[in-house]
């Protein structure tokens, strides 16, 4: 093998891959002594050295210095060749995998070479990448040789290639593209705190100013809302909310229901469910088509969000204490502590924390089981009767956002009665 040949072709493929030069020699190292195993033995002590310099090898076997000449002569030049070459493309694949490994959940952008049934081939240059369809926005199609920007969900190892997945649907594409379009946010100066998306649908960013002389919604927006737009278009139109966060847990629930008007947000905190009462015009702005906006502001927020008017919280509350008081063992006094804490239907009192329930009444650990037995069987009962009111209509009587309303379990917080000061 010609020495200078042998520096000239690693020149070439460090230039070409990117691959270090000394990663090179040693990998054409190693080559050389597994291909010297096969002709010497697998026992055998062989080590085999490249001058960086020059390309000369030279190399032991059994601790007696051996002809390279003769040696590849003895293997044979070719087979030689094959396992270096071998070798260079393992080199090749660890490069590739860990430049995109950096790069997971960052943006880039590559050309639409073709599909394969639903799944786009993307090329990024130096290698190809998939956009499966489950990673694809719901109804965007994809051409050859269109342009399109997505991030880098995950990097995996496959062979001697590296199979690098993207995704057009996770909240971090829309991070990453405000910090694209918005200098203040590239810059540090507005920080994104939380995303919740649905994925050609809506999303809604929950973003924060570290300089007040900046208002945060205002400079995500631009004018005349050029700056959203941009990103709203490369999202196929999906409707793109900025939330303005807050420290203020209600204030923060309020702001996350929007474009509704939201009266007051009572909290709580034992079954981790907000109360948002709104007037009966913004009931269907608060929840949303399909749910969307009320579920997408439970997520932003993590709390469980019921949206109601001041009547249906009134009529909730006194049917739960007409329900209460029904259970042997629960007083009047012991009702109107449960439901001010935020326990409505026999569903929230039968996942009452057994200590807490003694405590309000002073009741024994018998007297707390009898109750929250008698409150599952209640709750068991009103869910076999409402599957059978569906199953009688042919589709279920509530709307979506009751639906929704009803799906209350979660975090831990503030005061049922709504009462800032004990923040």
């Amino acid at each position: 093998m010609d020495p200078h040949e042998l520096t000239r072709m690693v020149d070439a493929i460090h230039r070409d891959k990117n691959i270090p030069k000394e990663k090179l020699f040693t990998a054409i190292e190693a080559a050389l002594v597994l291909a010297a195993k096969k002709s010497f033995g697998e026992d055998q002590d062989i080590v085999v050295s490249v001058d960086r310099q020059t390309g000369q090898i030279t190399g032991t076997h059994g601790g007696q210095p051996f002809d390279p000449e003769e040696f590849c002569l003895r293997i044979g030049a070719q087979a030689a060749k094959q396992v270096i070459m071998q070798k260079i493309r393992e080199e090749e694949r660890d490069v590739l995998y860990e430049e995109y490994l950096q790069q997971k959940n960052q943006l880039v952008t590559g050309v639409v070479q073709r599909m394969e049934k639903t799944t786009a081939v993307v090329s990024l240059g130096n290698t190809e990448a998939i956009l499966p369809r489950v990673e694809q926005i719901p109804g965007e199609t994809y051409h050859p040789n269109e342009r399109i920007r997505a991030i880098v969900c995950d990097v995996r190892k496959e062979g001697t290639r590296v199979r690098v997945i993207l995704s057009r649907v996770r909240p971090q594409l829309v991070e990453r593209l405000f910090e694209q379009e918005i200098p203040e946010v590239a810059d540090g100066i507005i920080e994104i705190r939380r995303v919740e998306r649905e994925a050609g649908f809506r999303t809604k960013v929950a973003v924060f100013s570290t300089d007040p002389r900046v208002d945060s919604v205002g400079a995500c927006v631009g004018v005349r809302g050029t700056r959203i737009k941009n990103i709203t278009d490369e999202l196929g139109g999906e409707r793109i909310e900025i939330v303005r966060w807050s420290d203020d847990v209600q204030e923060f629930i309020a702001n996350a229901l929007q474009p509704a008007e939201v009266e007051e947000v009572i909290l709580c905190p034992h079954l981790g469910r907000a109360i948002a009462l709104v007037k009966e015009e913004q009931r269907s702005l608060a929840i949303g088509r399909g749910g969307h906006n009320v579920r997408l502001a439970s997520k932003l927020c993590g709390w469980d969000i019921d949206i109601m008017t001041r009547e249906e919280l009134d009529q909730k509350i006194e049917a739960a204490m007409s329900d209460f008081v029904s259970i042997p063992g629960i007083t009047p006094e012991i009702a109107d502590e449960l439901v001010g804490r935020g326990f409505l239907t026999y569903d929230d009192l039968s996942v009452i924390e057994p200590e807490e329930l003694a405590a309000l009444g002073r009741l024994s650990e018998e007297e707390v089981e009898k109750i929250v037995a008698e409150a599952e069987r209640r709750a068991e009962e009103e869910g076999k009767v409402g599957a059978l009111a569906s199953d009688d209509s042919g589709s279920s009587a509530s709307s979506p956002g009751s639906n929704w309303q009803e799906m209350s379990m979660g975090a831990s917080g503030l005061e049922f009665r709504g009462d800032k000061s004990d923040q």
